[in-house]
């Protein structure tokens, strides 16, 4: 999934990190290997 926009939230599924956008520059977020999941909140 693609970084849209400042504030949104990411969280891996294996291991749980979760980050929140401070600069959208379009790519995608990857971690453990997978792209993050983008969460609510």
């Amino acid at each position: 999934m693609s970084v849209e926009k400042v504030g949104e939230k990411y969280r891996c599924n294996i291991c749980g990190n979760e980050v929140v956008v401070t600069e959208a520059g379009g790519g995608t977020l990857v971690c453990c290997g997978e792209d993050m999941e983008k969460i609510e909140g």
